[in-house]
């Protein structure tokens, strides 16, 4: 029974699809936007949406205990200091004044070799 499962598995096994979901997460914050699976778009959704989240919290808050913590739980996705301080800076920002929602998933129609369906996954941009 699946009761209370909430993660797809994607067929493959947790180890590998953690590291999958924080490089298409990584891919999403370096370029804007990827073209992936719907399945695995929806899966890495939540986790961009919470990293936006914390990056937002980490620009607001006075406390600089609690900014390099939140910088901290940012970075141990991406090992990677120069991006998260492109998130911190740059991409929070733009959504200081939202509430959530800072994806869109497009569907684009299915890929030719074995018909999956594929779609976009993009940051909103801040004018909307």
């Amino acid at each position: 029974m699946r009761h209370r499962v909430k993660t797809n598995k994607l067929n493959r096994s947790a180890s590998h699809r953690k590291a999958m979901l924080n490089n298409m997460a990584r891919s999403v914050f370096e370029s804007g936007s990827i073209i992936t699976t719907t399945a695995k778009a929806k899966e890495v959704r939540p986790l961009v949406e919470n990293i936006i989240t914390k990056a937002k919290k980490a620009n607001t808050t006075s406390s600089p205990e609690e900014r390099v913590a939140l910088n901290r739980e940012i970075n141990k996705h991406f090992n990677d200091r120069k991006l998260v301080q492109k998130i911190v800076h740059e991409i929070a920002p733009k959504y200081q004044n939202r509430d959530g929602g800072y994806t869109r998933i497009l569907k684009i129609g299915n890929r030719r070799g074995d018909g999956a369906e594929l779609s976009i996954l993009q940051l909103i941009p801040e004018k909307e």
